[in-house]
This record gives C-alpha cells, structure tokens and sequence, in this order.
C-alpha cells in the first residue's frame, strides 16, 4: 500500500480490522488467524515489508487476546513505523534462532488456523513440525468476506482509482488504433493510468479482432486493422486500491452484426447493475446479465462470471457466479462485466466495478458504455 493510501486510515481504524477478523475467525470456528505479508497483512496493519524474503513474518490473531507481529529483528524498525503497529506487539526474531518456535508460543497446541493463502509452504511445514497438532484452512475458504465490506475511506479510494482509470479511457479513445500494434496501445494505456495516479499497472489488455474473443488476450504485435472491434481491459492499484473496467471499441464503421452484439452486452450489463441491492445473493447479479445474453441466443459465448470483487487486490470475493448463495451487503465493491466471445471473429465485454448502497447499487465507472467508435 502506498503512503497516501495509508494516511487514509488511522491506527484506530488498524485496530478494528484487527478486532473484527479475531471476532470472525473465533465465529468460523478457528483458533485464529495467520497473515503473512500480502494484501491482508496490508489492510489489517498498514505495514508492507521492504523485501518477503525466506525469513519468517507473521501477523497472529486469536481471539481474546492481543495481535503479535513475528517479524525478523532487522526488519523489526521498518515494521514499528507502521500505522497499526502501535495496536500490536512486535516479537522479534534474530537468525540462527528458530522463527517457528518463537510463533508456537502464541497458538493453541492443537489449535485450527486460518492462514494466508500466499504463505511460503516453507513456512507452513515448519509450523506444523513444531506444532504437529495443528491444522489449517486457506483463508479464503475460511474467511472469504474478511476484506470485502468496505468502510467510507475505503469507498472514497475505490471511487478515485475508477475515476482515474474512466479518465485514461477517455483519453486512449483519442489516440490513433489502425495501423498499431496492440502492444503500442497497451503501453498508451499503461502510461495513462500512471499518469492519473496509479502507481501499479496489473494489466492493459488490448485485444482486436479475432483476439477479442479470448477474455484474458496476452497483449501481441497483431497490428490493428480497420474494421476491427478491440476489447480494452486495463486497471491496477492507485493509493492501495483496485481499478477495472472494459470497454469494447471499433475501428471505423461497425457491421450491423458488430453492433447488435455490441448492445446486446450493454443490456446484459445494465440488467447485471439492476440486479446489485442489498439481500440479493451474488449468483442473482451472474443469472440476471446470463439470461439477457441467452436469451438472445449467444448463451455459449459467455464463458466467464459476471464479475469478482476487488479491494487492495484487484481479483478477491465476492465472486457473481452461480453456486454463491452470499448475500450483497451495503460497502461491497465488485465487478459487473458480462461478455460474448465468438472464436476467430471478435469479442465484446463491458466492465464497471459497482458497490452496494442501502438500496441498490452505484457505479465507480461512469464513461460511456455505447459503442465508441475509434480512427
């Protein structure tokens, strides 16, 4: 997480997350929680190593009792100066000393964790052999919802990455297509959104034509040709948090063909955004944009959920798929991103991240979702 990102949030706000995700791993049925450095290490202290070497960092959590960062002693001064280290207690750990037994003393001899699913193996072994009667659960099976209502600070900085990232495609839909190469355009779009302040690109995906019908395209050097429909799908990180959206563009003069796929997708995504109120189970978002596409007989041709939560990552739960019964709460961000996908023609995907209100939904993308026609 940048620094601006986290002069969003107060030690206070550290030590709430810290709190609420003791509370719900106790609810979970689990000894507590084991975060190693990652995107959850992030949100619930503020702290980021410099460097995720083979040395041992691990934030625990157990309930009822206070938070204990397990972190190497010479990285120990980077991780004092986070803004939620004053909600925790540092252990330290020198090397030539055993991290594993320093971390065996905070848990439950025969305890359940929830633990990072970036954790090292390494480390999760070596838990294990020193403490043999424990055991573990990804904490995404274990707690998929840690991280996904967020508070008013989190909402603002979500807003402001979708607003940087509806910026770069008011200005990428400018720029010359025919006769580049997608690669030329990737690399426009890359620079866009770092000049609208994000400070990770985790993706920029151009693809035209016939590559339009793969919805996560390697950006190539096909070169752009006129009369092509080019998928554009392209975000990253801006002061800590997530940005996604799609559009679908066409150089010159699209077929009748192009544009009723074209509006066909629109209407399956408006009817995906409809669907966004609280109560309503995240597969009824996936099942309202499914059945507009369908309906319309293209129901093959949309081979990918409606859309995935984002945060501090860019990809995390909620998922809108079929099978999840998880009800939307007021705070939640998501994507809303139905596509049609014909092999060795083209592709069309219209993307907006929406986050639940107390009646319904709003928008975090606001350009336009009608065919925009490029040079």
């Amino acid at each position: 997480m940048t620094g601006a990102a986290s002069a969003s949030f107060t030690a206070d706000d550290y030590k709430a997350r810290m709190e609420r995700a003791a509370r719900q791993a106790a609810d979970a049925g689990l000894a507590g929680l084991l975060v190693a450095p990652g995107p959850d290490l992030v949100w619930l202290t503020g702290y980021t190593p410099t460097a995720v070497t083979e040395r041992l960092t691990l934030l625990v959590l157990a309930p009822g009792r206070d938070p204990v960062l397990v972190v190497p002693t010479l990285e120990a001064p980077d991780a004092e100066r986070a803004l939620g280290a004053c909600a925790l207690t540092l252990r330290d750990w020198t090397d030539g000393k055993d991290p594993y037994a320093a971390t065996a003393a905070l848990l439950d001899a025969d305890g359940r964790f929830g633990i990072s699913d970036n954790a090292w193996a390494m480390h999760l072994l070596g838990l294990q052999r020193t403490l043999p009667g424990t055991s573990y659960a990804s904490l995404t099976e274990a707690l998929p919802m840690l991280r996904a209502v967020k508070d008013a600070a989190e909402l603002e900085l979500l807003a402001a990455a979708g607003a940087a990232a509806d910026a770069a495609f008011e200005e990428i839909r400018n720029v010359a297509f025919a006769g580049r190469r997608e690669s030329d355009v990737a690399a426009d779009l890359a620079g866009l959104l770092r000049r609208f302040g994000h400070s990770q690109v985790d993706f920029t995906i151009v693809a035209s034509g016939p590559n339009g019908a793969n919805p996560h395209h390697e950006v190539g050097d096909r070169v752009i040709e006129r009369g092509d429909m080019v998928v554009l799908d392209f975000g990253g990180l801006r002061d800590g948090y997530g940005s996604d959206t799609s559009r679908t563009v066409h150089v010159g003069e699209p077929t009748d063909e192009e544009r009723r796929v074209h509006d066909l997708v629109r209407e399956a995504q408006e009817a995906g955004f409809r669907a966004v109120r609280p109560g309503v189970a995240c597969q009824e978002v996936d099942r309202a944009a499914r059945a507009v596409i369908a309906d319309a007989g293209y129901g093959e041709y949309f081979i990918h959920r409606t859309g995935h939560g984002i945060g501090v990552t860019t990809h995390e739960p909620p998922y809108m798929i079929e099978g999840e019964e998880q009800p939307l709460v007021p705070g939640m961000c998501f994507s809303v991103e139905p596509g049609v996908y014909l092999p060795g023609r083209f592709g069309v995907r219209i993307e907006d991240i929406v986050t639940v209100t107390g009646d319904g939904g709003r928008r975090l993308n606001n350009t336009a979702r009608e065919m925009v026609i490029v040079d």
